[in-house]
């Protein structure tokens, strides 16, 4: 299987492990995006109640369609931006390197790259309730090289993910002479 399409693949490369963001990390995002999807209606609501006669005035009403049509339009683009932001963002674990693919907005991306030889340490952390409950967190990863710190948030299972990257950085190691680090 071949790495995302703008990632050139070395011939003996194999993908072990392709990890998105928890989805849960979505949860709180799409309950506001909700919430912000009522107010319209509940502004219309009050302005019914409290207002009866604005109603009755065409362009007024045809402002106030036009004000609602937009706001939900705009929360509508956001929430799309958000998800696409969270689809895209990927690491990828290799058995040579680890690979992290962070959308930011609709057109922009970091790519960053990490051969496995050069991870000197990793620190997973699950801060909070919610991350303890549904096993999510950060992977801090100490490098040896030009980027020293990579930080991937809200991935799953970060305990267990660092055993295997820790793993794989050992089994990668022979291949490489000291020197090279």
């Amino acid at each position: 299987m071949r790495l995302v399409a703008f990632i050139h693949q070395k011939p003996y490369e194999r993908i072990l492990y392709q990890i998105r963001r928890h989805t849960i990390t979505v949860v709180p995002p799409l309950i506001g995006f909700f919430i912000l999807l009522l107010v319209p209606f509940a502004l219309g609501w009050f302005i019914h109640a409290a207002y009866p006669m604005l109603l009755q005035n065409e362009i007024a009403y045809a402002l106030l369609l036009l004000a609602a049509s937009v706001y939900l339009l705009l929360i509508v683009v956001f929430a799309y931006t958000y998800f696409v932001t969270f689809y895209l963002n990927l690491l990828i674990l290799t058995n040579d390197r680890l690979l992290y693919i962070e959308q930011q907005g609709l057109f922009s991306r970091i790519i960053s790259e990490l051969d496995l030889y050069r991870i000197q340490d990793i620190t997973s952390e699950m801060e909070g309730v919610f991350a303890s409950v549904f096993h999510y967190g950060t992977l801090l990863l100490q490098t040896a090289g030009k980027m020293e710190e990579f930080n991937i948030k809200n991935v799953p299972q970060p305990e267990n993910l660092r055993k295997i990257i820790l793993d794989l950085a050992e089994s990668d190691r022979k291949f490489h002479p000291p020197s090279s680090t």
